[in-house]
């Protein structure tokens, strides 16, 4: 990934979304892009500001290729810095602001970062790290940069400098637009690598699978921006000029969040179960008039009691419930509301310009009804896992995508997952891979082996459930104390929420920890 510098010719700007931004910013420069927090501003607004930003991180020697970091809670400031980053042709690498100072420095080092964009309260999980970051050279923070310590800069005046001139960076649409960090199977997160075009046909996919036309749609962006469902949430109203509710990160309040939607005439959101089951409470108890044109669901099944309030809350609204990963950009499968009772446990059908095929360990086909790996092809598949080839050589085994995902096929073509290969727990959106959870479980010192376990919950969907063979069976550790060292060296959402102390594991031929056996035993509450 060479740094470019290549003046555009007119007429010849393509489909990278640094100039997706300005090409809607010349036609709507008025139009309302984003308020967040009472604050609105346009697109001619919003893509001055990129402007001068690209020119201020070009200055601190951010080039083509290289990897602009942002550690943000949602605001419009973090919209701004992305597409900063995508119009000097950076890869931006959104960062958890969840994560503890270690897993924040392994992620930034892994990437090899050059310039961090940091809100004020998060800087001190760079700065806890900072002598390891060899490879950074700018540090702009958003908020007080006194407090980050010597080279440090206020975002604010990098807007400031001005430079309205246009960046003249050519950005090919199959460039790297995003690395985005998913958690280690084995313990180690890994980085899929997003495109311009990746994102592109995600956005249309979701544009014409949701009928969202452009200008008078609002979207109501609840999800954290370093999550790819919060990221790719936006991009379809940047390239028609509708605007984008930037929902300030922190505790959800259906109350709160109903009463926004009504008086922003909100078109658009998305939200997980539980979410939705509180959304619905409110609008009936409220009597809120909502201008809903749909509703999306995502992260897990759709449980159809929650979609038949939906449907006495929001009648005629079409409800889209999603399935997918980050490495496809996201979605894969959409299960649509009024196929919910039929289809009962299906996370739907493929998408449009997404191929699925489920199949055997030797990547045959396997008969409707039986179960297999679904594996995946099609232009939303990501280039790869950053600086991982063993890695990758597994993923893109026959050149099909292999996503980790037990499933059978009906003979309608609807998807049921089974199970993960990966052997993962999403808990309120947020999937969390065990072995990386069992692998610091492990290091306690009165832990000889661990597993982790699912538990269902109402709230949440899962929590987390650590099952421990002590080194002392007659004076195991203390859950609380597992807990709290969890929660030391991981972010909070992984931690486990309760622990099942056990002699020893039930076991296959193999030696491996039936994990069925557990779930069977321990994994109700």
């Amino acid at each position: 990934m060479t740094a470019l510098a290549v003046t555009s010719i007119a007429g010849t700007r393509g489909m990278d979304h640094g100039e997706q931004l300005s090409r809607i910013a010349r036609k709507y420069p008025a139009r309302t892009a984003y308020i967040c927090n009472g604050e609105s501003r346009t697109f001619g607004e919003v893509d001055r500001r990129v402007t001068s930003l690209a020119h201020a991180l070009m200055a601190r020697g951010l080039r083509h290729g290289d990897r602009l970091a942002l550690l943000m809670k949602n605001s419009i400031e973090m919209i701004e810095a992305m597409f900063a980053g995508w119009r000097v042709g950076a890869i931006v690498v959104p960062v958890n602001f969840r994560l503890v100072a270690d897993e924040v420095g392994f992620i930034l080092r892994d990437c090899g970062a050059s310039v961090i964009v940091v809100d004020e309260g998060l800087y001190p999980l760079v700065g806890a790290v900072r002598d390891t970051l060899p490879d950074v050279r700018a540090v702009a923070v958003l908020g007080d940069a006194a407090a980050a310590g010597p080279g440090a800069e206020r975002l604010r005046d990098l807007f400031g400098e001005a430079d309205d001139t246009p960046v003249t960076v050519a950005v090919d649409e199959q460039d790297p637009a995003l690395i985005m960090y998913t958690s280690g199977t084995t313990g180690r997160p890994k980085g899929a690598v997003l495109s311009h075009f990746n994102l592109l046909m995600s956005t249309l996919n979701a544009m014409v699978s949701q009928g969202i036309v452009g200008y008078d749609d609002v979207w109501y962006g609840n999800l954290p921006l370093f999550h790819i469902g919060g990221l790719t949430g936006i991009l379809p109203y940047v390239i028609g000029g509708g605007c984008a509710i930037i929902v300030p990160s922190g505790n959800f309040d259906s109350r709160q969040a109903v009463e926004e939607m009504a008086r922003l005439r909100v078109t658009g959101c998305v939200y997980v179960g539980m979410q939705w089951d509180e959304i619905c409470d409110e609008v009936m108890a409220s009597g809120a008039r909502l201008s809903l044109r749909r509703a999306s669901w995502g992260a897990a099944n759709t449980p159809v009691e929650v979609l038949k309030k939906m449907a006495r809350a929001l009648p005629g609204v079409p409800v889209f419930s999603f399935f997918g990963q980050t490495e496809m950009s996201p979605v894969t499968c959409v299960l649509h509301a009024v196929d919910s009772e039929r289809k009962r446990g299906s996370v739907g059908r493929p998408i449009m310009n997404v191929e699925a095929r489920v199949v055997d360990e030797d990547g045959n086909d396997v008969a409707v009804g039986e179960v297999g790996e679904i594996v995946y092809r099609g232009p939303t598949v990501m280039q790869g896992y950053w600086r991982m080839p063993e890695a990758n050589e597994r993923a893109f085994a026959d050149g099909w995508f292999h996503s980790g995902d037990l499933c059978r096929m009906d003979d309608e073509g609807y998807l049921y997952v089974v199970d993960r290969k990966t052997d993962m727990i999403i808990s309120g959106g947020e999937n969390i891979y065990c072995p990386e959870v069992e692998a610091v479980l492990r290091a306690h010192p009165g832990v000889v082996d661990a597993a982790l376990i699912g538990l269902p919950d109402p709230k949440w969907g899962e929590t987390p459930r650590a099952v421990i063979v002590p080194l002392d069976p007659d004076d195991p550790p203390a859950e609380a104390a597992l807990i709290a060292w969890c929660k030391e060296r991981l972010a909070s959402y992984k931690k486990p929420t309760s622990v099942v102390v056990i002699d020893q594991f039930p076991l296959n031929s193999a030696g491996k920890v039936l994990k069925p056996v557990l779930r069977e035993r321990f994994g109700q509450r």
